[in-house]
């Protein structure tokens, strides 16, 4: 088994209660893909002289960062849309009179699927050079069964093409395509849930996903996903009160969901649910910011309730154009008042905790080896700067 030790680093491993949990003069013993010891230099266990040493002069090491939620396979984009919504049209009238999700499912069903491959690379590549190492990715612009089953393989395919973990969600209850409008309960009978137990059966799914909201699917049919979900053993997450309050946060958290994404307009009852589950706020400054929304998530009521809030790109070609992680760190700490450890932590623990993966996200032995170096002096800079890549390395599974 190799083993690597970093030296000349200070260490924010984003576990326990010290602020960013940082160690400075650290050192970080890696053995195989995970890390065997970290602390401070000068207490370097001597079972770990003989391992290979690199020194960062000084640099900064986190976490792997983890963009827990992403649509990063699709086909054309909504350029259009952006102009149409800078001259006055809301997201809902623009998917109401058939455009949003649904011009974004006749893009994707008409592309190939080595043009989306193509395409979802380039998007891979932008997270990972800002020091992404894990990454989820979601279905829901098929919306047939051919299609979604299409990108839940080309999401598949970026893990193998890349040196990034992928976590694969079914959306399939994203929207209700047009030839099933007003029958959005004959289309999860005759579309969505049969593809789910496809996607399942063919080992395409780790999560399953949900639009809870009143232009896409109401808490009774997000349910029946959910069960489904239960059925096949596979856990859930919803996007809830985006746009209003359905409930769909308390919903998703009656199921134990991983967890609840955007949450603007969620109320105390519904965080009080999430708490009591153990499920995870995912915020998206992205959405936020493009469609120029005014209600900020309640974010002090999260504090309140100890409920983890975690951070997420949602790259989308429609109300989130975004390929940045970094750019969500500034986000979410300007716009949501997030503070810099909050954002840092949003989007290493308690976005490994979103994706129901305990293996990653903080820096302790036992953990998977995915690090990132950065040049900077403090990890606050990490959310403070805009439009500024600070990476120097990345460490994925052990290796530079």
């Amino acid at each position: 088994m190799s083993k690597s030790l970093i030296v000349d680093v200070a260490v924010a491993t984003c576990d326990g209660p010290s602020p960013y949990g940082l160690i400075e003069d650290a050192a970080v013993a890696i053995e195989g893909d995970r890390i065997a010891w970290v602390g401070r230099r000068a207490d370097l266990p001597a079972a770990h002289d003989d391992a290979s040493e690199t020194g960062f002069g000084g640099r900064l090491v986190t976490p792997g960062l983890i963009d827990c939620h992403t649509h990063l396979v699709f086909g054309g984009d909504r350029a259009r849309e952006f102009e149409l919504r800078l001259e006055g049209a809301s997201y809902e009238e623009i998917a109401r009179a058939g455009g949003g999700i649904m011009s974004t499912v006749t893009a994707t069903r008409a592309a190939a699927e080595a043009e989306l491959l193509k395409d979802a690379l380039t998007r891979a590549d932008a997270l990972i050079a800002e020091g992404v190492t894990t990454l989820e990715v979601k279905s829901g612009y098929g919306l047939d069964r051919d299609t979604e089953l299409t990108m839940l393989r080309v999401a598949r395919r970026i893990a193998q093409e890349r040196p990034v973990t992928v976590r694969t969600s079914f959306l399939g209850a994203h929207a209700v395509p047009a030839d099933y409008s007003g029958r959005a309960d004959t289309y999860l009978d005759e579309v969505c849930l049969p593809t789910l137990e496809a996607a399942s059966a063919a080992g395409l799914v780790d999560a399953v996903d949900g639009f809870c909201e009143g232009i896409a699917f109401s808490p009774a049919q997000i349910a029946r996903v959910f069960e489904a979900a239960r059925a096949l053993n596979l856990p859930v997450k919803l996007h809830a009160e985006q746009l209003s309050n359905l409930g769909g946060a308390a919903l998703a958290a009656s199921y134990k969901a991983l967890s609840a994404d955007h949450v603007e307009y969620l109320d105390e009852a519904g965080v009080a649910a999430m708490a009591a589950a153990g499920t995870v706020a995912v915020l998206l400054p992205g959405a936020f910011y493009t469609l120029r929304e005014t209600q900020v998530p309640p974010v002090d009521l999260f504090r309140q309730h100890r409920v983890p809030l975690a951070l997420a790109t949602d790259c989308n070609p429609g109300s989130s154009p975004l390929a940045s992680l970094l750019l969500a760190l500034n986000m979410g700490c300007t716009l949501f008042r997030l503070t810099p450890e909050e954002a840092l932590r949003g989007v290493t623990a308690h976005a490994a905790r979103a994706l129901g993966l305990g293996d990653r996200g903080t820096i302790a032995p036992g953990q998977r080896a995915d690090l990132a170096v950065w040049s900077v002096s403090h990890p606050a800079e990490l959310a403070y700067r805009i439009g500024f890549n600070a990476l120097h390395r990345r460490v994925f599974g052990g290796v530079l």
